[in-house]
């Protein structure tokens, strides 16, 4: 543990992008390999299960220190992080600490910890405390609450390893997707000679993603280099045929098996050995258009869904590329092949397999008056991709863009605030907003991003000067500030007490030149839904 958590501190301490990775890969060479499958997965952002709660994590505190538990919630309320919190107050031990290995934490420790009834669990968080430095305090109670985060992301991940095993980065992210489970061996599979059979198993391939469009489009060149498609807003998926059944993987690479049943029957047309990428997408009755975004949830906590749910909200599979066939791998081959096969396998396969269409225009002036259909069609905006691009790895700029129609936006009154996570869980960096209802101000929006550094210092001391309440983290401010919020979307929902839900919110600006009086209203969303 005391080498990851030496790397877990130079991770912390940097935003370079290249000494994160340096980091990594160096880790990589000199830790045990069971060490460094879990240092993988954590890193990578696999999926911890909490063994303890925050209650018996506070208990454990007040029981070891003595301290009150208002004292303990004053202190919590000023660092913004709970497992930082108790590092920083249990009493400094001079003494020399076992090295425990991190797999040992995660294989058999942490795991046992989550068996035990709660009595038992907080004394045996007190004897680890007692026997842990600083910083490995930290960091177990960071991975005995699944909330292990510090500004890596998956992507960065797969190219520390590819530098430490001088690979690829698409064959070690292949490698890592579906259910790459931590383990000695398994680590050094990962650097491993490639297979010939290595893209024939059930791992979904590694996703390409488009960049925001910011430039000119008439930049991008020739228009007839490019297909344009509308972007979908639904699950980005990929449907795999194999030996004698489909499988469904998100983006996010979990199974969907079995909540889309449709498609897996549709699926069993294909010839085997294929794999279709597209969106998954809940559609109308009538098959006029797609649903919103919201009906295609109900379908996604399904694991099983039922006779009515099927009938309510159909989906379907709006594919758009074809990365295998017939076994064989044609993500190099350029997208106008690919789209080619793809048409004539799933030509006749509707409506629960279709083709993406193309949108046609003679330039990019035409292509841009198309766009402003797109929330009338039930899209937001335009994919641009170029006709000789290959199916690269991540986001990779230049081939594939997104072009999407300008956000809603509406001005919104600061009513809420609580710490952020990670680098920022010292700060109050995410926000809740409110919109005017008659006299009322009532929350409509949570938002995180949009601020730079300097505007969310300046922010966090007024929050906590201007704090009129506390509800745990969470603290109720004074209604002063505007801000310019803008979001994807927005529907109707029970589920919200506005009645309203907006979709991907953020930040644009803060609205120093208005008064409260000057937001929006709530009936200006609710008309925005209902058109």
């Amino acid at each position: 543990m005391r080498r990851f958590a030496a790397l877990f501190e130079i991770l912390d301490r940097t935003s370079s992008t290249s000494a994160k990775r340096d980091a990594m890969a160096a880790y990589f060479a000199d830790a045990p390999a069971q060490d460094a499958a879990w240092a993988v997965y954590v890193l990578g952002g696999g999926k911890l299960k909490r063994t303890a709660s925050s209650t018996e994590l506070r208990t454990a505190l007040a029981r070891e220190t003595g301290y009150a538990d208002w004292l303990i919630d004053d202190c919590y309320q000023h660092v913004g992080d709970l497992a930082e919190t108790i590092a920083l107050m249990l009493p400094r031990e001079e003494q020399a600490h076992e090295d425990t290995p991190l797999h040992v934490w995660m294989e058999a420790r942490l795991p046992s910890l989550g068996r035990l009834e709660s009595p038992e669990r907080i004394e045996l968080l007190r004897e680890w405390w007692r026997g842990l430095p600083r910083e490995q305090v930290f960091l177990v109670n960071k991975l005995l609450t699944g909330s292990l985060r510090v500004g890596v992301s998956h992507r960065l991940v797969v190219q520390a390893l590819a530098q430490w095993a001088d690979l690829p980065t698409d064959l070690i992210a292949h490698r890592l997707s579906g259910t790459w489970k931590p383990g000695a061996e398994a680590f050094v599979a990962l650097a491993g000679p490639e297979r010939a059979d290595e893209h024939a198993g059930e791992r979904p391939y590694p996703f390409f993603l488009a960049s925001p469009l910011e430039q000119d489009v008439a930049s991008l060149g020739e228009v007839g280099d490019w297909l344009a498609e509308w972007k979908w807003d639904g699950i980005r998926a990929q449907l795999m045929r194999r030996d004698d059944h489909a499988l469904i993987w998100s983006r996010g690479e979990e199974r969907l098996d079995g909540r889309f049943p449709e498609i897996e029957t549709a699926a069993a047309d294909l010839p085997v050995g294929c794999v279709l990428d597209g969106e998954i997408l809940a559609w109308t009755l009538d098959e006029a258009h797609p649903l919103p975004f919201a009906a295609l949830q109900k379908r996604i906590g399904k694991l099983k869904p039922g006779a009515k749910l099927l009938a309510d909200t159909p989906v379907r599979l709006m594919a758009y590329d074809l990365l295998e066939l017939g076994g064989d791998d044609l993500r190099e081959r350029p997208l106008a092949e690919r789209r080619t096969l793809l048409a004539t396998l799933i030509e006749d396969r509707g409506p629960t397999l279709m083709l993406s269409p193309a949108v046609d225009a003679p330039d990019w002036e035409a292509l841009a008056a198309v766009r402003v259909e797109s929330r009338e069609r039930r899209t937001e905006g335009l994919m641009l991709k170029r006709l000789d691009s290959p199916y690269r790895v991540g986001r990779k700029r230049g081939d594939w863009w997104k072009w999407k129609v300008d956000p809603y936006t509406i001005d919104a009154v600061l009513l809420y605030a609580q710490p952020g996570h990670g680098r920022r869980s010292g700060l109050f960096t995410d926000y809740t907003f409110g919109v005017w209802n008659g006299d009322a101000l009532v929350p409509v929006a949570k938002a995180y991003s949009g601020l730079d550094d300097a505007e969310i210092g300046r922010l966090d001391r007024w929050i906590r000067a201007h704090t009129i309440d506390r509800f745990g983290p969470v603290r109720s401010v004074e209604a002063t500030h505007v801000f310019e919020l803008a979001f994807e979307a927005i529907q109707a929902s029970g589920r919200h007490k506005a009645g309203v839900a907006v979709r991907f919110p953020r930040i644009l600006r803060w609205r120093t030149d208005l008064a409260i009086r000057d937001a929006d209203k709530l009936d200006d969303l609710r008309r925005l839904a209902s058109g």
